[in-house]
């Protein structure tokens, strides 16, 4: 039977055990509803009393555009060796240590393409941290140090015409015109998702888009 929206609630309500705060991973391509998911679990598992979940994005460590420029990488921005991979296993380790504390992360503003650092607050509170991002699972170099760091790690997946056509929609909201979304979604955004895909066997549970709440 596929997994409802209760069943995954449930599954993350179980994450964190003797008084530890846990990690949870959410991976997958571009465009496939990891956000929108880690979105609406944090929502409900913090629904009628204080933040016990927190949402962590891995976007937050994109490298910025001016060193892009001077690492001429700007090109393919998004690509795995365009974000601080070393950074965001650090904290992911942090957040999981150190749960006594307020540990500042940085979000990432969509509108300027920019991460903010200290932009999201985790308070001690948090007994789980929902964290998501197209390369939790990869096993190269700095990327393989976030997958140590979950205590457990989910695919995302969805159809792909449905994946694709969101993403166009997303590029044309923050700023592409039609053609220029196209391309960067058949190019830059598919070599990524082609990645990430391969990535799927190393997680604990594969998620498909029948978990939507109507």
């Amino acid at each position: 039977m596929p997994l409802t929206f209760d069943d995954l609630l449930d599954r993350a309500r179980a994450l964190p055990r003797d008084g530890r705060r846990a990690v949870l991973g959410i991976a997958g391509s571009p465009g496939a509803g990891k956000t929108t998911l880690a979105e609406h679990l944090v929502r409900a598992l913090n629904a009628g009393g204080p933040p016990w979940a927190a949402h962590v994005p891995m976007d937050g460590f994109h490298l910025a555009d001016a060193e892009l420029d001077r690492l001429g990488r700007r090109d393919r921005k998004g690509a795995p060796d365009t974000f601080d991979a070393a950074g965001y296993a650090a904290l992911l380790r942090r957040l999981r240590e150190d749960p006594d504390e307020v540990v500042y992360a940085p979000g990432f503003e969509r509108v300027l393409e920019q991460p903010i650092a200290g932009a999201i607050p985790v308070p001690p509170a948090a007994r789980l941290v929902v964290t998501e991002g197209n390369y939790l699972l990869l096993a190269e170099g700095s990327w393989a140090r976030v997958r140590t760091c979950l205590d457990e790690a989910w695919f995302c997946e969805s159809d792909e015409d449905e994946r694709i056509r969101r993403l166009v929609a997303r590029h044309e909201e923050f700023g592409k015109d039609h053609a220029a979304a196209v391309a960067w979604v058949r190019g830059t955004d598919q070599r990524n998702a082609d990645l990430v895909a391969a990535t799927r066997g190393r997680a604990d549970l594969v998620v498909s888009a029948t978990w939507a709440p109507l």
